[in-house]
């Protein structure tokens, strides 16, 4: 994928308001720590989440997504008439249908002849929103496009905590399935792209690869769909341990073409952002493709894993807290369950 006319005119994003320590979970946890004999503080230790965030009870995933698309709209100062396509792309939805997309198009009060529709890939949903968008823009079939997402996390933290508690068998090595369930948090963000005769002064999408490993597509699976099994609740199993070494694997082999496709060697990359898992994640991640880790922002420790949020609202974050000069170049570093792979550049 290479691109020649496509900016990122902005980016907007919405905070979950609840602050829940790891610690506050493990206090939940009591009665399986005691049974099995773990040691305090060991979430913490194992993935390096001090705290994530979860909304009130009340409210739905299009609540969210509607008020980050409001503030990257606000941002980018654009028209919202001028807006031909939006898509929803988070693993939460607030119904299995309609699209969800179609609520938060009402919210934003968008054209009606904006195509509209839900995209979803796990943690990689919003990376393949903008792909989307910005090969409707490549193509002049639209002139702005806007990917919104609105994660929530919290439901499926308490289905495992229930479960934990009530599973009389488990074990200090089957209870390691669940640990990636407890990174979850929430949170909500949309990006709006556009063609660069709108917003000239916006950062260049350059371009990006795709890569996908099929062959670990056990390695981390939620329970069958409801919308065609019946009511149930949302429980995941995750191989955390080999996860980890496949999902790294899979970003050494799409990060060479990714160099290769955009044209840039290593030394032209000044920051760089990547899907939020853990501190074990990050590290191995940088050293498998040889990126200096100083590139990276990190806001795991903070914010946990918040699905297809959790890259772009830590870039919104990154780019706040030190904005970009001009001819910097970032890369964004995706990955999900699948196994999945995207990687895109960005110049400004």
């Amino acid at each position: 994928m290479r691109y020649t006319n496509v900016v990122l005119a902005g980016i907007g994003y919405e905070m979950a308001p609840n602050v829940v320590k790891s610690a506050d979970l493990e206090d939940r946890l009591k009665p399986v720590y005691k049974r099995l004999k773990l040691p305090e503080g060991r979430l913490e230790m194992m993935t390096g989440i001090r705290e994530r965030r979860f909304w009130n009870r009340e409210g739905c995933p299009s609540q969210f997504a509607i008020k980050a698309g409001e503030a990257a709209i606000a941002k980018s100062g654009l028209s919202r008439s001028r807006i031909g396509a939006i898509f929803h792309a988070s693993v939460s939805r607030d119904f299995l249908e309609p699209a969800t997309a179609n609520i938060v198009h009402k919210g934003l009060g968008l054209i009606d002849s904006a195509l509209t529709f839900d995209i979803s890939n796990a943690c990689l949903g919003v990376l393949n929103g903008m792909v989307t968008i910005a090969n409707m823009i490549e193509l002049e079939q639209i002139e702005m496009g806007i990917v919104v997402a609105g994660e929530m996390g919290e439901s499926l933290v308490n289905t495992t905590i229930d479960h934990l508690l009530k599973d009389k068998t488990l074990t200090r090595q089957s209870v390691k399935s669940a640990i990636a369930s407890l990174t979850i948090g929430s949170g909500a963000v949309a990006i709006l792209l556009c063609h660069k005769n709108i917003a000239s002064d916006a950062p260049a999408l350059v371009g990006g690869v795709a890569g996908c490993d099929t062959d670990s597509v056990h390695l981390c699976q939620s329970n069958m769909d409801q919308g065609l099994h019946g009511d149930s609740v949302t429980f995941m199993k995750t191989d955390s341990e080999q996860l980890l070494y496949a999902g790294c694997a899979l970003a050494e082999k799409t990060w060479y073409r990714f160099l290769k496709v955009i044209g840039w060697s290593i030394d032209d990359i000044t920051r760089s952002f990547t899907h939020q898992v853990g501190v074990a994640h990050r590290k191995l991640l940088y050293e498998s493709i040889g990126l200096n880790i100083s590139l990276d922002y990190s806001t795991v420790e903070k914010l946990g894993n918040i699905g297809s949020v959790s890259l772009p609202i830590t870039m919104a974050k990154g780019l706040e807290e030190n904005p970009a000069k001009k001819g910097e170049k970032a890369a964004l570093l995706g990955i999900g369950s699948g196994l999945n792979c995207l990687m895109l550049g960005l110049q400004w």
